[in-house]
Formats: C-alpha cells, structure tokens, sequence
C-alpha cells in the first residue's frame, strides 16, 4: 500500500493533469472560494471525500491567497470495524480529522419511507451545526462530474423536471453559510484509478440498510433488480447510452448550461411558475 508521501506525489505528478487540475478549475470558474474563508471539509470515509480532502491540502500548499480548512467527520453510528477503517485511512493519507457523534441511524432505523433522503437530510444539517460551532463559514461535499449527469437525468426520468446538483448553494437554515462541491469537474473513473492505484479500500455505504462490508461494492447488474437504487439504474443507462454516442455525458451535463427559455413551454423563478404564453404574442409586436 501507498504512503502519504507517494499519494501526494501522485496528484502533484500522474494525477495532476486529471484529478487536480479540474479541481482548481471547478473552484476557480464557478468562484467556491474567497479570501479568509474557514471551510469545514466534509468527510464521509468513501473515495470522493477522502480525496477531496488531500486535494484541499494540495491547494493550500500553492498558497495563492489565505483560507483556512477544518476536516469534520460524522459518526452517525458506524459499526466499529468502520470507523476504525476510516481512522486508518486518515492517518495513512495524513489527514488530521475532527470526529463528532450523532445518532442519525438510530433514528432513522425504523423509517420505510425515504429513509436514505432523512438520513442525507440530517447529515446536512448535522455538518452544517458543526462547521458553525468551528468558526467555519463553507461545508464542502465530495460530489463529482458523474453525480451532476445522474442527477440530471434522474430529474428528468424519474422527477420530471429540469434541474441540476449545483456547485454551491446557500444555505437556508444556518444563515451565513454555504455549500460548494469542488470535486463538480472531476470524473468518477479517474476517482477509481486514484484508488485502485494506491491500493487503497474506504467505505462505500456504511448504513445499517445497504451494508454488506466496509469495502467498495462494485456495481452488479445480475443482482436483484428491486435493490437497485434510482443512481444505479441511471448510472447504467448512462453507460449503454455512451456506446452509441461518446459524448453522451459531456452533452447531459453542457444540457443545463445552453437552456434556452424562448423554447421551453414553462419554468420556475423562486417558487413561481412562468408559462411560454406570457409572452407569446409579444414575439409577434
């Protein structure tokens, strides 16, 4: 297995091109950070947040103007074999972690309904609190290219809507603070290779509905179809879409930069419903 030192190498060397660099041009082109900033980075133990941990300590060391970094981690009730492998993990990549406690998965446990949207929910909220408490002003996600093109079409197939994960948000109940996703550019595949590289194992679902070990499960379409979460099937037909067409996944994601309103029948403007027929016969003044 890797080292710290060698990991590091890696992105500054045979990851550089690939993983860091649309790193800092995710930041860079949609304005995440700021001068003196405090950002709580948001640690879940899975491949995308660990990495994007080391490439926030990357980007401080180009030391381009001052900003501060708080690594939090949520224990929402790991089992402990868990917890205990993403303490390994963080110490093997050298990255000095805040743990904290919630008990979202007791509360959760007997939720039928949505319990993977409560839990997010209450992971939002309890990071959220957290950085607060810590001075932080920012929470960064570990979200990468590939979750914005299935959220898309997840949206569109199963939502019916036209919406996107966006690279920040402000948040709405702790005043003040704001969401940014830094990893927006960065693709899936190349998350993989970085891990697959260094031989390294983190946490692919460590809940109590969709454990089955701490290591990365890897996608099977052969499994039973009604376990397959809604991002699996779509990630799949993303896949099949992409023998046909190659820059089926460029398209989806350029789809919600180029949206033209004068060819679309409605949209929606802080909670308000705008129909084409409002200004339909205006074309023709």
């Amino acid at each position: 297995m890797s080292t710290q030192e060698d990991i590091e190498l890696s992105l500054r060397k045979k990851f550089h091109k690939d993983i860091f660099t649309p790193f800092a041009k995710g930041i860079n082109a949609y304005e995440m950070l700021a001068p003196n900033d405090r950002v709580a980075v948001c640690i879940s133990g899975g491949k995308d947040s660990m990495l994007m941990a080391k490439l926030f300590q990357e980007l401080k060391r180009h030391n381009k103007f001052p900003f501060e970094l708080e690594y939090i981690c949520m224990d929402p009730g790991y089992l402990p074999e868990n917890r205990k492998l993403i303490e390994e993990n963080a110490k093997l990549m050298g990255i000095p972690v805040h743990f904290f406690e919630s008990t979202i998965f007791d509360t959760v446990a007997d939720i039928e309904e949505s319990p993977c949207y409560l839990c997010a929910r209450m992971r939002r909220g309890y990071l959220y609190s957290k950085a607060q408490e810590l001075g932080c002003n920012k929470i960064a996600l570990g979200h990468h290219y590939d979750d914005v093109i299935e959220t898309i079409l997840m949206g569109m197939l199963y939502g019916g809507q036209v919406q996107t994960m966006m690279p920040k948000i402000h948040s709405t109940n702790f005043p003040g603070m704001e969401l940014i996703r830094p990893m927006y550019l960065i693709r899936e595949a190349d998350i993989i290779r970085f891990r697959d590289y260094h031989d390294l194992r983190f946490l692919q679902c460590a809940c109590r509905f969709t454990e089955r070990s701490a290591a990365d499960i890897p996608f099977d379409l052969n499994s039973n179809a009604g376990e397959l979460s809604k991002r699996k099937e779509i990630k799949h037909l993303i896949a099949e879409l992409k023998k046909v067409n190659p820059y089926v996944e460029s398209n989806i994601f350029k789809s919600v930069e180029n949206v033209n309103l004068n060819t679309v029948i409605a949209y929606k403007e802080n909670g308000r419903v705008h129909r084409f027929t409002e200004w339909y016969e205006k074309g023709n003044e």
